[in-house]
C-alpha cells in the first residue's frame, strides 16, 4: 500500500508535538517545585543549607527533591495509588502535610555520574557507611525529624522540622489566614 509522504509527515509532526507539550509540562512542573522551595519556612532553610554543606563535606551530594507543597499538589500526590496510576507515595492529603506549611524537605542523592539516586545503600565516599545514613544522621543532629524512622508510613526521602505545634494547631492557622 503506498502512502503519501504528506500523510508521514504531518503524522511525524502531531508526534513530535505531543511530546513537546508533555516536555513542556515537566518543565513547567519543574520550575513550580524552584519557586516552591523559596516557601520554605526560613528554619527549615538554613537546616537544609547547613544539611547541604555538611553532607558535602564527607563527599556526599544531597538534592532536594521537594520542598514546600500546595495542598492541590498534596492532594495530586495522595491520589497516586489510589484514584491515579502509580505507587503510593504519601498518606497525607492536603493540609495534612508538613510540606504544606514549609516545615518539610525530600531529598535524594547525587552520584559521581550525576545521576539522581534514591538506593538508600549507595556508598559513593567509600568509607563502608551509606551516604543515606550518614545524611540522615547530619539532618537528624540538625533538628529535623525522619520519615524512615515513622511506623505508620517510612518515608525515607522525608525530612521535616517540628515547631511544637500540632497539626491541628497548623491547619487552624492555615483557616485563619
Amino acid at each position: 500500500m503506498k502512502r503519501k509522504a504528506g500523510w508521514d509527515v504531518m503524522l511525524l509532526l502531531l508526534f513530535a508535538g505531543g511530546l513537546f507539550f508533555f516536555w513542556q509540562k515537566e518543565q513547567d512542573h519543574l520550575k513550580e517545585d524552584l519557586v516552591q522551595q523559596d516557601q520554605l519556612h526560613p528554619i527549615v532553610i538554613e537546616k537544609k543549607e547547613k544539611l547541604i554543606d555538611r553532607t558535602a563535606n564527607k563527599d556526599i551530594n544531597v538534592v532536594v527533591t521537594e520542598g514546600y507543597r500546595s495542598e492541590t499538589r498534596q492532594n495530586d500526590l495522595y491520589a497516586q495509588g489510589r484514584t491515579k496510576d502509580g505507587a503510593i507515595v504519601t498518606n497525607a492529603k492536603g493540609g495534612e502535610s508538613y510540606h504544606n506549611y514549609g516545615l518539610a524537605i525530600d531529598f535524594a542523592l547525587e552520584r559521581s555520574n550525576g545521576e539522581i539516586t534514591w538506593d538508600t545503600t549507595y556508598d559513593g565516599n567509600q568509607n563502608g557507611q551509606s551516604d543515606w545514613e550518614e545524611t540522615v544522621d547530619i539532618a537528624k543532629d540538625l533538628g529535623f525529624e525522619w520519615g524512615g524512622d515513622w511506623d505508620h508510613f517510612e518515608d525515607p526521602v522525608h525530612l521535616q522540622w517540628n515547631p511544637g505545634v500540632s497539626m491541628n494547631k497548623l491547619q487552624q492557622e492555615n483557616d485563619d489566614a
